[in-house]
């Protein structure tokens, strides 16, 4: 068994332009979830950084966030250190949510052309207003 501390943490929740209502729903799911903790909570730039005790829970909590919300999901690990007992490499998990500043049904200009928003996803689906073309671009496109 693990020893806990209160500066303990396997992860990074990564919360970038959350609105009330995401960040409401990810304490509430921590809350429910036995013997996990946020460790701390730091205010960045665009959003907040959670300090969460548990990898396998924060992965899980990332794609239920992209279900639930939809929006650009990034999961990376980095080494952090290596076991002495069982000589096992431990990572750090960081999970990188952002909203989309757009909603469904809105109106933007990507590369000249207007393009109606038809859903968010994984990708963002889109149809251009002038021609009728249905597309999906990716978050990365629409930055």
């Amino acid at each position: 068994m693990k020893s806990v501390h209160s500066s303990y943490f396997e992860g990074i929740l990564q919360l970038r332009n959350p609105t009330k209502e995401l960040m409401q729903f990810v304490e509430a799911k921590i809350e429910q979830k036995e013997g996990v903790f946020i460790s701390k909570k730091a205010k960045v730039r665009n959003g907040w950084d959670l300090y969460l005790s548990s990898g396998r829970f924060l992965k899980a909590l990332g794609k239920l966030l992209q279900q639930h919300f939809g929006g650009e999901l990034v999961i990376s690990a980095r080494l952090f250190s290596r076991s002495r007992q069982t000589s096992k490499d431990i990572h750090r998990l960081s999970v990188l949510f952002r909203l989309p500043s757009f909603v469904k049904g809105q109106i933007i200009t990507h590369r000249g052309d207007r393009l109606k928003i038809l859903f968010i996803g994984k990708k963002v689906g889109a149809q251009n207003i002038e021609t009728g073309e249905k597309m999906q671009l990716s978050y990365s496109e629409l930055r």
